[in-house]
């Protein structure tokens, strides 16, 4: 399978008002055949999340996450008792294991968030959640 660039305009797209969102693979509501993933690469998302709003606690279970902060700051918190925010500039990572639960929330009042998160599928399913 050959690699394609895939220009913003030509991705799926969400806005839900909170969130803005370009999908490079078929992700929640966005479904194209043609572009399900890539090996073992599943998400590659380019998330603009509005000041105040984010994504509550909900589950995760065998997928290596990513997240790197492109512009302001993000706050995560799971199940495993982590609490962080992570500023423009800087990487995450979950492997959500056998199960987690984590959020992810803008804190700032005023400013949004924008954020690359990349999923990758493990080649073993399962194992013990970590995050860095």
């Amino acid at each position: 399978m050959a690699v394609t660039l895939r220009r913003s305009a030509d991705r799926g797209h969400a806005n839900h008002g909170w969130l803005d969102a370009r999908h490079s693979f078929s992700f929640a509501d966005y479904h194209d055949p043609a572009h399900m993933s890539y090996r073992s690469l599943r998400v590659i998302n380019d998330d603009t999340i509005a000041p105040g709003k984010g994504f509550g606690m909900h589950p995760h279970e065998s997928m290596e996450i990513f997240t790197f902060i492109k512009e302001g700051v993000l706050r995560h918190q799971d199940s495993m008792g982590n609490s962080r925010e992570i500023r423009a500039g800087e990487f995450q990572y979950m492997s959500a294991g056998s199960g987690v639960l984590h959020s992810e929330v803008n804190p700032s009042p005023d400013k949004p968030v924008k954020l690359l998160q990349i999923w990758i599928t493990p080649a073993r399913p399962g194992g013990e959640p970590r995050y860095r």
